[in-house]
């Protein structure tokens, strides 16, 4: 007769060591499902307020040009108020920057940016002025909505609504494009700014 060996049981893991194993687990999940919520309602204010002046701005220049260079200006304006207001919102909980949902939330944000930033310079170098207030205006709703699957629910929402009024400038007469650009980028902003502070607080 035959006698199975039996294996020595293994030595338990020490309770300090499943108790750790338990605690990433649990933080793995939490930041897996975690959503990004230090999006600025009021620097969002801010930059429709500043998008509503290079409206008025660029309503004074004689060429496409000079009112491209003017809403280019105000693209750099703009990233700069949003992520200091960002930085502002979070206050002490800045190292959260670097957490996972505002890592995912900046992968998908910036490749469809720096997509609008290629695309802007082969209309401009084509001469395409006239179609570039539209696909600002839709490629910023998507790099919004985009981003928006990670933080709260409003946010794809501003995102639809950017695209909405870019398809309306597509079919919309050329000279109507700098105004709707500016309720998009300036109207969108503020109205939306006003919500995110009063629900997710400034």
């Amino acid at each position: 007769m035959q006698h199975r060996s039996i294996e020595p049981d293994r030595e338990p893991l020490p309770i300090a060591d499943r108790a750790a194993d338990n605690l990433r687990f649990i933080r793995s999940a939490m930041e897996g499902s975690a959503r990004f919520t230090d999006i600025s309602g009021l620097g969002m204010v801010l930059i429709g307020l500043s998008a509503v002046a290079a409206t008025v701005i660029a309503s004074q220049q004689s060429s496409p040009l000079g009112r491209a260079t003017v809403w280019e200006l105000e693209a750099a304006l703009a990233i700069t108020i949003g992520l200091l207001a960002t930085l502002q919102k979070a206050g002490a909980r800045r190292s959260l920057l670097l957490g996972g949902p505002a890592r995912k939330f900046a992968l998908g944000f910036i490749p469809a940016l720096v997509a609008g930033g290629i695309l802007t310079i082969v209309l401009q170098r084509a001469e395409l002025f006239a179609l570039l207030p539209g696909m600002w205006l839709v490629v910023y709703g998507a790099v919004v909505a985009n981003a928006g699957a990670f933080s709260v629910r409003l946010i794809p929402a501003i995102g639809f609504s950017f695209m909405a009024v870019g398809v309306l400038t597509f079919l919309a007469p050329e000279a109507w494009s700098g105004w709707l650009l500016g309720v998009g980028f300036g109207g969108l902003h503020i109205a939306f700014g006003v919500l995110i502070a009063r629900r997710y607080g400034g």
